[in-house]
């Protein structure tokens, strides 16, 4: 049973906390979510003490008993209209002048979302709930927490809610939120490989595709085979965090938008919170860092988390095909069911046998008239359109 002392608000049968260090381990025990690891203190304290820019919060909902049954965890984010950078930039330039000409969009500060879900992963990583419990209503109680949050917490200084991430399984769940004024959208699918239950090598998985992209996976991995992998730990990160940063920022460039930047600093955190779930790889020619991987191993599954990259050399060594045949001959090894590739780079994941899986986000605005102006906006958003490829003999399974 939790003391209610340690609320940072409390609302009947919720409670907030602004650190998951607050949380008390009967929670924990209640619960029984560390198995998922995006959902184990170990996990949340690194995200939360690495990245000290975001407000983090989790919300926790009781039964009657007072015993722990649901967990949100929560950020509060400063989103930038002008990082959009793809086909949608006209669209958000017509929001950003009709939302200030009708002073529903802050001029004078960014633009605050309150995200359930992971900010920085692709997935399924914001809400949990307990087993034998109505999910439906639980969701719905989920929801009015985080604008009674938004109330009781952050004075009201956000200007929109997000639920992030949720697969077509779990849409006759989420789809309650429609009723609490959310209007939802898909971005870029993740990006989703199922590994055979014959693949006991990397050659097995080599033995499954079709010719010509047989020949293509051995060609990178000619290309690459200058390049030096090293597992990188705890100890050898603070000297690499400088360039490994570069790296990143390169390839974050990229995006058509970010929600936040991630602060490298947090891999040291969660190679010590995690160990060897967490991993992180560098990529050297010669003496010269050229790109670096990491991935989270969690419930059967390797979700690959940021890379980084110099393009200057991606070409020729074919730097990033080699990572993602590394992503999965590391889940081979570790005989895991699947790998979460996430969303970008949609078509080069398919070449090497990921299919798209649909992930439905929920939004919001505070207030209803900006909200149906946002309806329309988001009505707009369309995933991006690639070339789907399919490299296996047979017919790929679908997600």
């Amino acid at each position: 049973m939790v003391s209610k002392l340690l609320c940072k608000k409390k609302s009947s049968n919720v409670c907030y906390f602004s650190s998951v260090d607050d949380i008390p381990e009967e929670v924990w025990q209640e619960l029984q979510c560390s198995d998922n690891l995006y959902f184990h203190p170990n996990y949340l304290a690194a995200l939360e003490k690495g990245n000290p820019q975001i407000q983090f919060a989790y919300i926790l909902l009781f039964d009657e008993a007072k015993n722990a049954i649901a967990l949100a965890t929560v950020q509060v984010i400063d989103f930038y209209l002008e990082s959009v950078q793809n086909n949608l930039q006209s669209i958000v330039e017509w929001v950003k002048c009709m939302g200030r000409k009708l002073h529903i969009l802050p001029s004078e500060r960014p633009f605050k979302v309150l995200t359930c879900g992971n900010t920085f992963v692709s997935g399924e990583h914001g809400v949990f709930i307990k087993h034998n419990q109505d999910k439906k209503q639980v969701l719905k109680e989920i929801a009015q927490a985080i604008i009674d949050f938004e109330k009781e917490v952050s004075k009201n200084t956000i200007d929109a809610f997000m639920l992030k991430d949720f697969v077509n399984e779990s849409l006759f769940i989420t789809d309650t939120l429609y009723k609490e004024g959310y209007n939802s959208f898909n971005v870029d699918p993740n990006m989703l490989l199922v590994l055979e239950d014959n693949w006991h090598t990397f050659d097995d998985y080599l033995a499954a595709f079709k010719t010509k992209f047989r020949v293509k996976a051995r060609r990178a991995l000619k290309q690459s085979a200058d390049l030096r992998v090293v597992d990188v730990q705890t100890e050898n990160l603070e000297q690499l965090l400088p360039e490994m940063t570069l790296l990143y920022k390169t390839v974050s460039n990229k995006a058509s938008f970010n929600l936040g930047d991630f602060n490298l600093e947090t891999y040291k955190l969660l190679k010590e919170n995690l160990g060897d779930n967490y991993i992180v790889k560098a990529y050297w020619l010669e003496d010269k860092l050229v790109g670096f991987l990491s991935g989270i191993i969690s419930q059967n599954s390797l979700d690959a988390h940021f890379v980084g990259i110099d393009y200057q050399y991606n070409k020729t060594y074919a730097i990033y095909q080699r990572m993602l045949y590394d992503y999965i001959s590391l889940s081979i090894k570790h005989q895991l069911k699947t790998i979460n590739f996430g969303r970008t780079a949609s078509e080069i994941k398919s070449s090497v046998g990921a299919v798209p899986q649909d992930l439905t986000i929920y939004l919001r605005h505070k207030n209803s008239i900006p909200n149906r102006i946002l309806s329309l906006f988001l009505k707009k958003i369309q995933p991006t359109e690639f070339n789907q490829k399919k490299p296996f003999k047979h017919i790929e399974k679908v997600v």
